[in-house]
């Protein structure tokens, strides 16, 4: 599905959403929710919810959850048993994405920085580029806690940008969800979206629109992102 046509300029970075993007990891996060809202006597997560929900902060989640303000030392609390309980079920169990090596070899080899825009907490970043043997390869990483709005808001976009050293309207974003896409298009990023957690027709929907939605990197860059090999 292509929304609009690509841009003729050189793409002067890459941004990449980490959950669900770099890896179809999102199975162990819904397990690790459903295990925490049971454990708190919290009604089951509906796709309406998980739409709201995925891509922000855990701070802005979880007050919503449980229907109050909370205290700093509350959502830290909750996030460690709900974020733990994720790195338990996932560890020996994470994989990347097919054609995602491949995506970063050529991106390595056109000269063209990477970075990781998350709202994922430190420990789970580290966790999940361990597992996938990407620690080193992807060291320029900005997360939502780091910046004054987390997703939709483009604050860690922009700051992934920032931190490459590029525009951020020159940059291509990847990513597998609504709250994201959203973000990365406020920030001024081409988005590619990835169906790892939505369907084409939720992705598709955002404002602005995906130029293309496709299932995995391998699909990509064998069809028509092919560009990305050739910048």
């Amino acid at each position: 599905m292509t929304s609009t046509p690509f841009p003729a300029r050189r793409v002067a970075g890459v941004v990449f959403d980490i959950d669900g993007t770099l890896l179809d990891n999102m199975p162990f996060h819904i397990e690790a929710f459903e295990a925490f809202t049971a454990a708190h006597q919290l009604p089951p997560l509906t796709l309406e919810m998980r739409k709201w929900m995925d891509g922000r902060r855990n701070s802005d989640i979880f007050p919503r959850l449980f229907e109050r303000a909370l205290t700093e030392e509350e959502i830290a609390t909750l996030s460690l048993e709900k974020e733990s309980g994720y790195r338990r079920l996932s560890a020996g169990r994470l994989e990347p994405l097919p054609g995602l090596l491949r995506l970063l070899d050529a991106l390595d080899a056109a000269g063209v920085p990477v970075g990781l825009a998350t709202s994922a907490p430190r420990d789970n970043v580290e966790h999940t580029l361990r597992e996938l043997g990407l620690s080193e390869r992807l060291a320029t990483i900005a997360r939502s806690d780091e910046v004054a709005h987390g997703k939709p808001e483009p604050d860690v976009f922009l700051e992934a940008a920032r931190k490459l050293g590029v525009k951020a309207a020159d940059c291509v974003a990847f990513e597998d969800a609504p709250m994201g896409l959203v973000a990365a298009g406020r920030a001024g990023m081409t988005c590619v979206a990835v169906t790892t957690s939505y369907p084409p027709e939720v992705l598709g929907a955002t404002e602005p629109p995906p130029v293309i939605v496709v299932p995995d990197f391998e699909t990509l860059i064998n069809g028509e992102g092919a560009w990305l090999l050739s910048l």
